[in-house]
């Protein structure tokens, strides 16, 4: 496992500090704008706090990550959606078998990031959403050298052949819309 990988407990990210951070129901409303979503896979999922608020609206959600512990705390919190162990550049899904792809702080841990874009592309029927920490040296979060420019995600989804996106600026995170 490489060192950018989260490495840390699971109450780690449950932080009241960190889930503020996350402005979880603003994200997951921006991913389905403008959506027609009964399915999601929440790529990445660690202990599924965006599995758990995709459905809560109703959504189908399946999540995977590559930390058998998180997903542990993912099954325990939300019994009703599937997890399962595995990597974001090699998902043992079927092409276009979900509406939405999202990868929530994750873009920036995996060994081949464009690996794991064009694998998000793959199994998205719809969009898929990129939620990653801005470009800053932050007291939370991974430190400047393991975060991405945005100039390079973009750069990555459009080598990935997205047809086109949007790049949204939160108060605390930066989320990309991405069309396949």
């Amino acid at each position: 496992m490489n060192e950018r990988r989260f490495q840390g407990k699971a109450a780690r990210l449950h932080a009241a500090e960190r889930v503020a951070s996350l402005e979880v129901d603003q994200v997951v409303a921006l991913a389905l704008e403008g959506l027609t979503a009964t399915t999601v896979l929440d790529i990445g999922t660690g202990t599924g706090i965006f599995a758990e608020a995709f459905a809560r609206l109703g959504l189908k959600a399946t999540g995977i990550d590559a930390n058998p512990d998180l997903l542990r705390v993912a099954r325990s919190r939300l019994p009703s959606a599937q997890f399962c162990e595995g990597t974001a550049e090699n998902l043992p899904f079927e092409d276009v078998s979900f509406d939405l792809a999202f990868l929530g702080h994750l873009l920036h841990e995996v060994d081949v990031p464009l690996d794991a874009l064009k694998e998000a592309r793959r199994v998205a029927r719809g969009r898929v959403v990129v939620l990653e920490w801005p470009y800053r040296a932050e007291k939370q979060g991974p430190p400047l050298d393991h975060r991405l420019r945005p100039e390079t995600i973009l750069s990555l989804a459009d080598t990935a052949d997205f047809h086109g996106g949007d790049r949204i600026k939160l108060k605390h995170m930066e989320l990309y819309r991405l069309t396949p």
